[in-house]
């Protein structure tokens, strides 16, 4: 799946468990390039359905966090505010606040979810750039999906162009 993100694919992500909180964590997400506007502008327009100035936040592999953010701490939970590393902004540009240039990151570690940690590592061995696109797995104004049945629904109503449920693949 990382090489269709890679290509432009947006992509219904729904993993395990649902989280609790309000921010979706790579089990009930919405992943797309993050090294593009257009990213940004499309998930917008097609996906959630939303202002175009809306930001996104970032998923990052929790050992790139230094070489991006300029913080020294790990954020797993997507609820701090950091400013990026001037190198790196024109790398990530889809998840940065278009006002002041800052991101709400996530931090991954591989023993937290294993499967999105690889998917990261995967678009990173494409791209080199060990960043993805994540909003919540839902539409501007609704809940996140919370049942299989919820993600196909929403799969076939929003921009989306794959949805991973679980092990099964689904492509419109």
């Amino acid at each position: 799946m990382a090489e269709r993100i890679a290509d432009g694919a947006l992509v219904g992500w729904f993993q395990g468990r649902l989280e609790l909180g309000p921010r979706a964590l790579g089990n009930r997400s919405i992943l797309a390039d993050p090294r593009t506007i257009d990213s940004r502008d499309q998930v917008n327009a097609y996906v959630k359905h939303r202002e175009d100035w809306r930001p996104f936040a970032p998923s990052m592999l929790e050992a790139a966090a230094d070489d991006y953010l300029k913080t020294d701490r790990s954020a797993p939970f997507m609820i701090t505010a950091a400013a990026v590393t001037p190198e790196r902004r024109d790398e990530i540009p889809a998840v940065l606040h278009p006002a002041d240039g800052t991101t709400r990151p996530q931090t991954v570690r591989e023993d937290q979810t294993p499967r999105y940690y690889r998917l990261l590592r995967a678009f990173e061995d494409l791209t080199n750039v060990p960043v993805l696109l994540n909003t919540s797995f839902n539409d501007h104004g609704e809940p996140i999906v919370t049942t299989p049945k919820e993600a196909i629904t929403d799969f076939y109503g929003m921009g989306l162009d794959y949805l991973v449920l679980e092990d099964v693949v689904v492509e419109k």
